[in-house]
């Protein structure tokens, strides 16, 4: 990994095995080598992801640097990249992706028609992103696109019956697989980790002006 981001450490990252507590005394006001915020170990005291052995590494070369925001967005982007590879399982038996079930998703949560720029906003994607996903559904007898009366540049958009079928089909099996992704992590803490995301995603929402996909 060469960058703060965690990107390489999504696609395999380096070799694990490095020891979790170097030998070596830390510059004098700085956290020991392999260390987060206050001397505090990589994720706590029973980190063993990727990004721990990551956050060691960087404690050795530049024991001078403080690698705690790498353990947030390195572990962000890690997770991102691990729950793209799996895909979705339910999704992809219904022969869709996720962001095409974003966009049928979208439609039936607001309950009306909607234009392909709103589309675009409401999941976060780009106008060519959304016109090309809308291709593909249309063909699929999932939506149908209207022409405005006031403005032929305007088409609205809508769920068909099949679609909205295959939403609500699809949508409790899908809550369920993801509700395996979580078993790991009690409620309590799975409620306190939504919190801690939608802080830091609000965050993000109003600070920066990130490029669609």
């Amino acid at each position: 990994m060469t960058t703060a981001d965690g990107r390489r450490a999504a696609d395999g990252g380096p070799a694990r095995g490095g020891d979790p507590s170097p030998d070596r005394t830390a510059p004098a006001g700085k956290a020991p080598a392999g260390t987060g915020p206050a001397g505090r170990a990589p994720g706590g005291p029973a980190a063993a992801d990727t990004v721990a052995a990551v956050v060691r590494q960087w404690g050795t070369v530049r024991p001078d640097l403080d690698t705690g925001p790498m353990e947030v967005i390195g572990r962000v982007n890690r997770c991102a990249a691990l729950l793209q590879q799996a895909e979705d399982a339910p999704l992809r038996r219904a022969g869709l992706t996720r962001p095409e079930f974003d966009v049928l998703g979208t439609l039936r949560r607001t309950g009306h028609e909607l234009t392909p720029s709103e589309i675009a906003r409401e999941t976060f994607s780009s106008g060519a992103a959304v016109t090309k996903r809308l291709k593909q559904l249309t063909e699929r007898g999932l939506v149908e696109r209207r022409g405005d009366t006031r403005d032929r540049r305007v088409a609205h958009v809508r769920l068909t019956d099949a679609g909205r079928d295959l939403v609500d089909g699809v949508l409790p099996d899908q809550l369920a697989y993801e509700t395996g992704v979580l078993s790991g992590i009690d409620q309590d803490r799975q409620r306190e980790l939504a919190g801690l995301l939608g802080e830091l995603l609000g965050q993000l929402e109003g600070r920066l002006r990130l490029p669609r996909a």
